[in-house]
């Protein structure tokens, strides 16, 4: 049985947090559990936490971009905050680009992301 990662729900925004090893299955359950949260909350946002992460590989950055194109197809926009400096370096080396992952220092700053986002959306001026 594998380890499932925590989704948290801070108001209209996702929290996932991965502190686990990222093998297929986890990540494949991470999917599963997360579009079903969104569609089940109405979630406009969610955050990956990747701050538990020492090293990254192609495999996760692949994650990282098909969880957020997924989520923006179920209506809800993704920032990864968290990522340390040996995992930013990594993903340039690898020559990943997070096309459509907006990234973000911090929880906070994360939220701030988010919040802009929701209020460009509403006044549209």
């Amino acid at each position: 049985m594998s380890e499932r990662v925590p989704i948290l729900r801070i108001g209209d925004v996702l929290l996932v947090s991965i502190q686990v090893d990222l093998e297929d299955t986890v990540v494949l359950d991470l999917q599963e559990d997360l579009s079903t949260r969104i569609v089940d909350t109405g979630a406009r946002g969610v955050v990956i936490d990747i701050s538990g992460l020492e090293i990254v590989d192609s495999f996760v950055g692949r994650m990282l971009a098909t969880v957020a194109a997924m989520s923006k197809i179920l209506g809800a926009q993704t920032v990864v905050v968290g990522m340390r400096p040996a995992v930013a370096i990594t993903l340039v080396e690898l020559g990943l680009s997070l096309g459509g992952v907006r990234t973000a220092l911090n929880l906070e700053a994360g939220l701030a992301v988010l919040r802009r986002d929701a209020n460009a959306a509403q006044d549209p001026a």
